[in-house]
Order: structure tokens, then C-alpha cells, then sequence
């Protein structure tokens, strides 16, 4: 079953694991997306070759490698229960060495809900690979064959004699490598003993009681501070710059390279001071797109405007299903940019010594990091190391490293450590948002609740959860790519946010039109089990047709993103003054097998409230090229006066694979929300948010 161990550079590995057991193994399609092709990352393996996973320690303590990092989502402790699980050992003798790209492999990064479905399988295989290899070391240990052995506890124990023996006892003094297939032997989630149990987070009380460093709290001999210059505006080009008063303070330090100003000090408010002295012109270009105008924008430069075909999937004609229909609804959908508003803004800790840059600092793509860090001070991969402690938040908004980049380029000139933090000013306006986009929706329905036609055409925002998840004989979907005047990225979920909305309002508006409730509409056209079993568990505990008060609103809604299946009710009131208050939601998830019930729920309910901003009043407001609303007091998010009574209803199906679960939680608030609010007035909103003043208002945008 076994190979030979596999050569390696002795030393290399030496450096990183000591004396141990190391497990490598090739995994089919290893973090491939998006057609790149994924690199060898680890200090040990050749190019083409996987390094180490697992590292069992002499004193049976065992260390994880994973390029995977956590910023909330409690990743730690679930990815130690799957290969505790599979490795029989205790959760408190595994560490998890996460996001050092001098320690561990190679990693894409921590995005698309993919840590649990790849990453997982990826440590419970290397686990499995070295209990099976644990059991023989101890077989040749005691002469004996391996049938009666078993692991245990972190032991190798003779069922037949007694004997046991520990794992660092087996491991002292030998390195064992060793390749695995994809069809190594894996505990069945039913028979789970660790995995699949409500276990505490990892770290817990360190989160708990404010003694986990950020790297905003971090702190390093001889660290000094460092601000950078912005400009007034995007787009805007730096004319003159006078810096001699900033200069003259004691202990500060001016950088300047061309457009690039920084300061460094050696604390915070010194070097905020320092900024404030730099007199600086700019020139501001005009004529740039604003909140007012930003849905005409974004259609007039889509490429394929014409034709309205981008990344298109057709099935049938559209325009002969429009003919066959007794009903068509045409509908247009608007979605504004809004900001991840991560609890811990962007930071870095950035030192050089003897030619080499280590940079501390929250980013969910740390290779990706590594290579913007080498490619802009020209240096080899390996004299850049980028490390990610656990980060405060970061729903897709921290692919990028721009604190990294600032913070090396001033500890670069000051030959010392450089800390920087950003503004939550900096974070609302020098940051990615999520895409604004339009959506144009055209569907034809039979009066016996057949969709018989369905067009679907999204400007901007993204192709994401872009095709139905309903079943008819002709659609036309696309995604048409648009300029943007404001810098846009993914944003939890990606474009499913924007397109599911649009989807599942257009879906109950096919309902209304033939007067069929909005659940049975959406059973008569589905074919997808999963989906069909998480709409009726959602309606079941809702109590989808029980009595409505005056001025009360039920609607439903649901998808399914990355591996996840979701269906989403909720309540909602409104009042004579058309404020609209969010009573209950109701959310049935299914993501396959559960590792870990209850960070699973925590997951879900922090998709729902986060959702709750997009969906009621979170937007951008932006004008000539400036944020308008760049500040907590003036951007809303959730309140806990917004939140209201939430039911998570988990579906573990232990029969299926485990898929992530940080995005799908999302998809189904808004258009669940948006429903109600037609049910109870209606009125059909087609913007999200839907009330960004509070009140339920029928203006365009």
C-alpha cells in the first residue's frame, strides 16, 4: 500500500521540523481555480512535489501546516478535529501552523468557501496516510504484524498484548515521507468520534479576554509607526509636495518616491502630526461618475452592450418560450457598491534584516502577498516571508496587501521595524467594494405555474450564482464585464448576493402574476432535491401559512453557492409610517456532512446580520471621484437593534461530502426580506439596499 519514503534535502526539512514524522501526498486537482495553476510553497519540496502536512513531534505533540488562514470563520478548530479524527489523537496536542509562507505549503488562499471541501480532504488524507504509517512503524517496532494494531489517543496500541506505545515514541529520530492517492481510506462521517461534535474554539480565551494580538496590536523592538499620504480624491495626481515641517519634528522621518509620501515616527500620534504638516497639491481629474449616475454608467460601458452576451450559458429560445407563455414579466435590479467593514482594518508589520522582508499582516492570500512584496522590491520569493495571525475579519475585502507593500516600503528607508494601521476613514475609501451592477430580468410563466422562458442579463456585477436553479426549456444567461469608476472585488458570496436577489424577487413576482403562493411556485419548478428539502424545512418551521397580523409580511427565498443549499424566511412589518422592521428569519443550511454544529451556526447567523446591512441600508455614496460616507457614523451597518429573532436549522448529511459554508449563508436575506415586504405592501422593491433611509420609499435608486 505504502511507497518508499521519497528523497528530500535533509537539511531543509531539519530546519522545519526537527525530528518527526513528516507526510506529504498528491491530491487531484490541488487548489486549482481559475485556471491557475497552483506552486510548491514549502521550504522542503522540490517544484512538483508537495511538502509537509503533519509534523509528530518526539513528545507526541503534533503540528499542522496549512496556507489556509483564520480571520473568524473558525477554521482552526475545525481543520484540528478532521485530522484528529482521523490521526486518533486528542484536539489539544494538535497545533495549527497557518498562513507562514516560510512553513507551510504552497495555498491559493482563504476565499470561495473552499477550506472545508479542499482543505480538509487534503489533512484528513495526509492523517489517515500517517496513522497507517504510524501502525507499521510500531509493527516493525514489536516484530509483528499489523492487524491486531490500532491507533488511539495519540498511541499505537497491541490489541492482542497491551502494548502501546506513543506517537512521539514511534516518531523520535525518523522522517518518514510519503505520497498518497486520492482513494485512501476515510472515516465515514457517521462513525465520526471528533469530527461532527460542537467542540470550543481553539484559542477561545485568548479572543475572550483581549490578549490575541492583531497585528494592529503587535509590537517589536525598535518598531516605529507609519502614516501614508492619500490623495483628496481617485485619480487624482500629486503636483507639489513641501515636506520640511513634517521633516523638521523630532524623531520623524519623511519617505517620498515620487507620488508615494510617507511618514514614520516613533508613535502613532507623532507620525499622524507629521502627515498633517506635509502641505501637498494635487490635481483632481472631473468628470467622474457618482452615486447619481452609476446604473446608466455601468450599462453604456458594458462590453457586448449590443447583444447582451458576455459569459453566456442558452439553452433553447428564449423569445419562442416568451410566446408560448400566458404571462412575461420584464424587470430591472439594482445593486449599489457597499464596503466589507472589517472589524480590524488593514494593517502590517513590516521589518528587513540581512536582505530579507518579514511582513505580519491580515491578508486571506498570503503567497499572493509574498509575490506583490517580491515583484515590487525585485527580490527572490524566498527573501520574503509573509505571516497572517489570526486576522479581525475579512469577507473577501483582504485578498490584497497594500498595508504590507506601505509598511515595507518605510521600514525599507528607516532600517527599522514599521508598523501601519489604517484608518477605518482609510478602510471605507482606499479599499475594494463589492461590485455595483444592473440586472435585467425577463421571464415568461404558463398559468399553470410552468416557467416557460427565462432571460437573465447581469452589467458589472459578476457572474456568480448567475444561472437558475430552476428548471425550464429556454434561458438565455450573461454576465457583461463594465468600466468602474470605484475599485471593486469579492465580497462574501461574490455577485450571488446581487444575482439571487434579482432572481428570487423576479421568481416571486411570477407567483403574484398567476396568484400562486410563493413556496409552491418554486417546488413546481425545481428538480433539485437538496434544494427542495431546504425550502420545506425552512417553510415547515416558519410556519409558512400561519396567520398574518395587519401590516405583516411573509416572504421566502433560496439558492445554493459553493456546496451550500440555503432557503431563507422571514417576517417583517410595516407600519403607517413606512418604517420596516424585520420581525423573524427562518434559514434551513445544508452543506453536506457538519464538522462542527455550532461554528456552523455561528457562520449562518453572521451571513444573515451581515446580510441584513446590504439588504436594508448599506451603499457607497460617492461623488467626483470622492466617498461620502467614509465613516461608522455615516455608513450604517447592522445594530443590534436590527437584528431580529433568528432560527438556524442545520440539515447534516452525513451521506454527502462536507462543503464550505462562509458564503451561501448570505445569498438568501435580501430577497427573503424584499418578499415580505411585497406581501405586506405590495409594493416590489428592486434596489438594494431597499431602504437606505429608513423607510420604505418607491424612488428609483
Amino acid at each position: 500500500m505504502y511507497n518508499a519514503p521519497l528523497i528530500f534535502d535533509r537539511r531543509k526539512f531539519l530546519k522545519l521540523a526537527g525530528r518527526g514524522l513528516v507526510v506529504a501526498f498528491v491530491l487531484k486537482d490541488y487548489l486549482s481555480f481559475a485556471g491557475e495553476t497552483p506552486q510548491p510553497g514549502s521550504p522542503m519540496a522540490p517544484p512538483g512535489e508537495v511538502g509537509a502536512w503533519i509534523h509528530i513531534g518526539e513528545d507526541g505533540l503534533t503540528s499542522v501546516y496549512t496556507g489556509k488562514v483564520e480571520f473568524g470563520q473558525n477554521i482552526r478548530t475545525s481543520l484540528s478535529q478532521i485530522v484528529a479524527e482521523e490521526l486518533k489523537l486528542p484536539v489539544s496536542s494538535i497545533t495549527m501552523i497557518m498562513g507562514d509562507t516560510d512553513l507551510v505549503p504552497y495555498d491559493a488562499g482563504t476565499f470561495g468557501s473552499r477550506t472545508t471541501p479542499q482543505m480538509g480532504t487534503q489533512l484528513r488524507k495526509a492523517a489517515v496516510t500517517a496513522r497507517e504509517a504510524l501502525i507499521e512503524l510500531a509493527a516493525k517496532n514489536w516484530d509483528v504484524s499489523i492487524s491486531g494494531l490500532i491507533a488511539e489517543n495519540g498511541m499505537i496500541v497491541n490489541s492482542a498484548t497491551g502494548q502501546r506505545i506513543g506517537y512521539g515514541g514511534l516518531t523520535k529520530g525518523q522522517q518518514i515521507l510519503r505520497t498518497i492517492s486520492d482513494n485512501v481510506p476515510v472515516i465515514v462521517a457517521k462513525d465520526w468520534k471528533v469530527a461532527g461534535k460542537s467542540l470550543p474554539k481553539v484559542d477561545g480565551r485568548l479572543f475572550i479576554s483581549g490578549k490575541h494580538l492583531y497585528v494592529s496590536d503587535m509590537h517589536v523592538p525598535d518598531m516605529l509607526y507609519g502614516k501614508v499620504l492619500r490623495p483628496p480624491s481617485y485619480n487624482a495626481t500629486l503636483v507639489t509636495a513641501d515636506v520640511s515641517k513634517a521633516q523638521a519634528m523630532p524623531g520623524v522621518t519623511v519617505v517620498q518616491d515620487g507620488e508615494f509620501i510617507g511618514v514614520v515616527a516613533p508613535d502613532v500620534v507623532a507620525a499622524g502630526k507629521g502627515l498633517q504638516l506635509i502641505d501637498a497639491s494635487w490635481e483632481e481629474k472631473t468628470g467622474q461618475p457618482s452615486t447619481a449616475n452609476i446604473f446608466d454608467y455601468l450599462v453604456k460601458n458594458a462590453s457586448g452592450e449590443n447583444n447582451e452576451r458576455g459569459s453566456e450559458n442558452t439553452k433553447g429560445n428564449v423569445e419562442m418560450g416568451l410566446k408560448e407563455s400566458d404571462f412575461q414579466l420584464s424587470q430591472t435590479y439594482h445593486i449599489n457598491y457597499i464596503a466589507h467593514v472589517p472589524l480590524e482594518p488593514r494593517a502590517a508589520l513590516a521589518e528587513w534584516v540581512d536582505g530579507k522582508l518579514t511582513v505580519w499582516t491580515g491578508t486571506q492570500r498570503p503567497f499572493g502577498v509574498q509575490d506583490d512584496l517580491a515583484v515590487f522590491f525585485k527580490l527572490n520569493k524566498e527573501k520574503v516571508r509573509v505571516i497572517v495571525p489570526d486576522t479581525g475579519s475579512g469577507y473577501g475585502g483582504k485578498h490584497s496587501g497594500e498595508a504590507a507593500v506601505e509598511a515595507a516600503r518605510l521600514a525599507q528607508v528607516v532600517k527599522k521595524p514599521v508598523k501601519i494601521v489604517w484608518t477605518r476613514e482609510e478602510e471605507f475609501t482606499w479599499a475594494y467594494f463589492r461590485p455595483a451592477g444592473v440586472i435585467k430580468a425577463t421571464a415568461g410563466v404558463k398559468k399553470d405555474g410552468t416557467i416557460t422562458s427565462w432571460k437573465f442579463v447581469n452589467y458589472n456585477s459578476g457572474s456568480a450564482g448567475l444561472d437558475t436553479q430552476y428548471t425550464t426549456s429556454n434561458k438565455q444567461i450573461a454576465h457583461l464585464p463594465s468600466k468602474t469608476p470605484l475599485r471593486q472585488g469579492s465580497y462574501r458570496a461574490l455577485a450571488s448576493t446581487g444575482n439571487v436577489f434579482a432572481r428570487e424577487c423576479h421568481m416571486t413576482d411570477l407567483a403574484r402574476l398567476i396568484k400562486m403562493d410563493q413556496l409552491d411556485f418554486r417546488l413546481k419548478n425545481m428538480d433539485d432535491d437538496r434544494f427542495k428539502a431546504v425550502l420545506q424545512a425552512a417553510a415547515k418551521a416558519f410556519r409558512w401559512n400561519g396567520p398574518k397580523a395587519s401590516g405583516h409580511g411573509y416572504g421566502i427565498a433560496g439558492g445554493f453557492e459553493k456546496g451550500g443549499h440555503v432557503a431563507t424566511c422571514a417576517e417583517v412589518l410595516v407600519n403607517e409610517d413606512k418604517e420596516v422592521k424585520v420581525l423573524r428569519v427562518t434559514q434551513a443550511f445544508e452543506c453536506g456532512a457538519i464538522v462542527n454544529p455550532h461554528h456552523l451556526e455561528n457562520q449562518i447567523m453572521g451571513a444573515i446580520i451581515q446580510g441584513l446591512g446590504g439588504a436594508l441600508f448599506e451603499k457607497i455614496d460617492f461623488s467626483s471621484g470622492k466617498i461620502l460616507n467614509s465613516s461608522l457614523s455615516a455608513y450604517r451597518v447592522p445594530r443590534f437593534s436590527d437584528v431580529p429573532k433568528i432560527e438556524v436549522l442545520l440539515i447534516n448529511r452525513e451521506d454527502l461530502p462536507s462543503a464550505g459554508a462562509g458564503e451561501a449563508g448570505i445569498i438568501g436575506i435580501a430577497p427573503a426580506i424584499r418578499n415580505a415586504i411585497l406581501d405586506a405592501t405590495g409594493t416590489g422593491l428592486t434596489v438594494l439596499p431597499m431602504i437606505p433611509n429608513g423607510t420604505l420609499t418607491t424612488d428609483k435608486y
